[in-house]
């Protein structure tokens, strides 16, 4: 909800693509420079522990936003700067989940396990942005961020039986957190496979950076700013999110031991196809033909990253590799938005190219760069 609600509050309250881009970066961007020191606290303190410090200094800095707005002294600054801090403790929360899941399945369970946390998670693609654009049209900005407010503050009180229950997985070390997430950074450098994936998801992931703002300003541009709109823009990123929960549920059932490169490549580069020329030519109808196959080929790209990140990372090491590791995994996302919010100023079309040729770029990098 909230990465559609920051889209839609941003160009409804300033009209400006081009700052819409920043903020989208500012909603990630930070997160990747705090990622080594919080892959080093996952290591040292509970996973839920740490979700649950994320989710609640978030649903904090969105009372803040509303208050601040509803007093008329919100500008694009402050905006940024809320935004940013929200990003900051992110990392927690995207990366504790996955430091817990291969700690909790055998190796021989993982694809499934990954299929199912990226299904459910593509289950939430579908139900969060359907209702974010739906409270967006008919209640406005300042319900759907209390609403999302509220739902952080429930995902908060649902860890309180996990966290009784969770035992901190490693041992007090005599490091400091900087030296852990300098020996992170470190670790994942000298690392063939995670260098690789830094590298070619990274730009893969600038291909969704580009849509992130491309969607809500090509449906704006063609429905105008109507409550019709905000509904439609939702409804794209739910059907893409359900496509993806479909492709991540079936890749799940494919044994990718050996075959992970395949799995994540050969679906990137069909992704490009899904962009250009498909989602550039048939207007409405080919964005969101586009989308969902890119959502759907997402499924297999996903459970093979997961997979393979999980399987050649030492279990010692998962709190600070992983969370660094998917922080630079993502790092193409903000910059992707920054981009795409200056180049869809001058044409969707050139933005949806420079996603399409990200994605035939990192397609390339995935079989060049990652060792099999």
């Amino acid at each position: 909800m909230f990465d559609l609600a920051i889209i839609l509050y941003t160009l409804r309250r300033f009209g400006s693509p081009a700052l819409t881009g920043w903020v989208a970066f500012a909603a990630f961007g930070p997160g990747l420079i705090a990622s080594p020191f919080a892959g080093a606290l996952l290591d040292r303190l509970r996973a839920p522990f740490a979700i649950l410090v994320d989710m609640l200094i978030t649903s904090g800095l969105l009372l803040a936003l509303i208050f601040i707005d509803q007093a008329g002294q919100l500008g694009p600054a402050s905006l940024i700067v809320l935004v940013t801090m929200c990003s900051l403790t992110s990392p927690l929360s995207a990366s504790g989940i996955r430091v817990l899941v291969p700690r909790l399945v055998p190796a021989d369970g993982l694809e499934r396990a990954n299929a199912l946390d990226t299904g459910s998670y593509a289950l939430i693609e579908v139900v969060g942005p359907a209702l974010a654009g739906g409270l967006f049209g008919f209640a406005g900005p300042v319900a759907t961020m209390m609403v999302i407010v509220i739902f952080y503050a429930l995902a908060a009180i649902s860890l309180i039986p996990i966290l009784r229950a969770a035992k901190t997985p490693t041992a007090h070390r005599p490091t400091t957190l900087i030296g852990e997430a300098v020996a992170g950074l470190a670790h994942i450098a000298r690392h063939p496979t995670l260098r690789g994936l830094a590298i070619a998801y990274s730009i893969y992931q600038m291909s969704w950076g580009v849509l992130l703002v491309v969607v809500p300003v090509a449906v704006i541009h063609a429905l105008g700013p109507t409550a019709n709109a905000d509904l439609t823009v939702g409804a794209l990123w739910a059907a893409c999110g359900l496509a993806g929960g479909l492709g991540a549920l079936l890749a799940g059932q494919v044994r990718s031991i050996g075959r992970e490169l395949q799995m994540i490549g050969l679906s990137i580069a069909a992704m490009a196809v899904a962009i250009y020329p498909l989602a550039a030519s048939l207007g409405l109808y080919g964005l969101a033909a586009g989308i969902m196959i890119m959502g759907f080929l997402e499924g297999p790209a996903d459970v093979g990253l997961l997979t393979l990140r999980q399987r050649r990372t030492a279990p010692e090491w998962l709190g600070r590799v992983l969370t660094v590791s998917m922080s630079l995994n993502v790092s193409g996302l903000p910059l992707g938005s920054a981009i795409g919010g200056s180049l869809v100023s001058y044409s969707v079309d050139v933005a949806l190219i420079f996603a399409a040729m990200a994605l035939v770029i990192a397609a390339i990098a995935t079989f060049l760069l990652i060792p099999r």
